[in-house]
């Protein structure tokens, strides 16, 4: 695998897990939105607030994972420099 390691410290149980638990929070948001009593504009205000806050939530996990990726690869490429330099300077 020329030293790459393959690194995914998830299973696909908890993958799913993770799809099954967002469905069925948003299923609730949606069926606890048509059984409120409250008038048309609060329902509204309601589901928007809902809708931005997964947005929200999912641009914020892309952008940490994002982040973490390229530290990782800011990493493998100093490593590698590193070992360029180490074996053009002491013979081996």
């Amino acid at each position: 695998m020329n030293g790459y390691i393959y690194e995914n410290q998830n299973t696909k149980a908890f993958y799913n897990l993770a799809w099954i638990g967002f469905g069925l929070s948003s299923a609730g948001m949606i069926a606890g939105l048509f059984m409120f009593t409250g008038d048309l504009a609060m329902k509204g205000f309601l589901g928007m607030s809902y809708l931005f806050s997964v947005v929200s939530c999912f641009t914020l996990a892309k952008v940490v994972r994002d982040k973490a990726e390229a530290e990782r690869f800011i990493a493998k490429v100093e490593h590698a420099k590193t070992e360029k330099f180490l074996n053009e300077n002491t013979g081996v």
